[in-house]
C-alpha cells in the first residue's frame, strides 16, 4: 500500500486523471465513502496510488439532529477539516435519529443518483472480509447503477494496521463496543502499542465494530487536523469520546 507523504501527497481530485502506463481500464470517477477512520484513509490511500483511479470526492452520513457523523460520532467540523485537509469535496447524507433501513436506503438512494448525474461512476468502500457487508453494498450500488469497490478487501488485518501505524496515519480511538473494550480505551493513539494491548480476539482493524477511530493525520493529508480529547458519552449501547475542534 503506497501510504507515502512527499510528493503525491495528495490523493487524486478533481482533475484528470494520469494515463496508466500499463494501458489497464479505467475506474469512473470514484466516490469513498468515509467515515473519517483508519479504513477509509486506508481505501483512499489505496485507490490513490492506482493510476487508474480519480477519487472525486468523499461520501458521508450524518445525524442530522446532532451534526455527527454515523457510527464513530465525530462532530461535522471534524471530518470537514479532514476533507479539506485531503483536498477532496465532502457529500453529505442527512440521516434522522432514529433511522429506519428504509429511510437510510430512501435518502442513500437519492444522493446516489445525483452522484451519477454529476458523473460518478464508482463507490468504494474499506471493507476487509464481512461478506455480509460486502453483498448488502452490492446490492445497494447495483439498484443505484454504481460500480462498487473494494481496494481493501481480503488484506490480513494485523498486516494492514502494523502498516499504516509505519507509514505515517495518526488517529485515536473515539467510540468502543463495551463488549469488547472498556471506556478507558478511548482516546487512546491507534499505534504500535495499542495493536500490541489489544484483547485476544479484538480485531486490529476493529472490523466487526469493536473499535473505531478518527485519523487526523496520515497518507493524503495536507496538514493535521486540530482538535482536543473532550469527555467520555455513554450513548446508544457504545461509549463514545467527544473531540472538540481546535485551532
Amino acid at each position: 500500500m503506497a501510504h507515502g507523504r512527499g510528493p503525491g501527497r495528495h490523493p487524486q481530485g478533481a482533475g484528470a486523471a494520469p494515463a496508466d502506463p500499463a494501458g489497464r481500464r479505467r475506474v469512473p470517477p470514484v466516490a469513498l465513502s468515509w467515515s473519517g477512520g483508519k479504513d477509509s484513509t486506508l481505501a483512499l490511500a489505496r485507490l490513490a496510488a492506482d493510476p487508474r483511479v480519480r477519487v472525486a470526492g468523499l461520501l458521508a452520513t450524518f445525524n442530522e439532529t446532532n451534526g455527527r457523523i454515523s457510527m464513530h460520532g465525530v462532530r461535522r467540523e471534524l471530518i470537514a477539516a479532514q476533507a479539506r485537509s485531503l483536498g477532496l469535496p465532502l457529500w453529505e447524507v442527512p440521516l434522522p435519529q432514529p433511522c429506519s433501513n428504509a429511510e437510510y436506503e430512501r435518502r442513500m438512494a437519492r444522493t446516489l443518483a445525483e452522484l451519477a448525474r454529476r458523473g460518478i461512476g464508482a463507490v468504494a468502500f474499506g471493507d476487509l472480509y464481512l461478506a455480509d457487508v460486502r453483498a448488502y453494498r452490492e446490492q445497494q450500488m447495483a439498484r443505484a447503477g454504481l460500480r462498487p469497490l473494494f481496494p481493501l478487501w481480503g488484506e490480513d488485518p494485523a498486516a494492514l494496521a502494523l502498516g499504516a501505524v509505519a507509514a505515517g496515519l495518526r488517529a485515536v480511538v473515539v467510540c468502543v463496543d463495551p463488549r469488547h473494550l472498556g471506556p478507558e480505551w478511548l482516546g487512546r493513539e491507534y499505534d504500535r502499542q495499542f495493536l500490541a494491548d489489544l484483547p485476544r480476539g479484538v480485531d486490529p482493524c476493529g472490523e466487526r465494530g469493536e473499535f473505531h477511530t478518527f485519523v487526523y493525520d496520515g497518507p493524503g493529508f495536507g496538514r493535521p487536523v486540530a482538535f482536543r480529547r473532550g469527555r467520555r458519552v455513554w450513548r446508544d449501547g457504545f461509549w463514545y469520546l467527544d473531540l472538540v475542534p481546535a485551532g
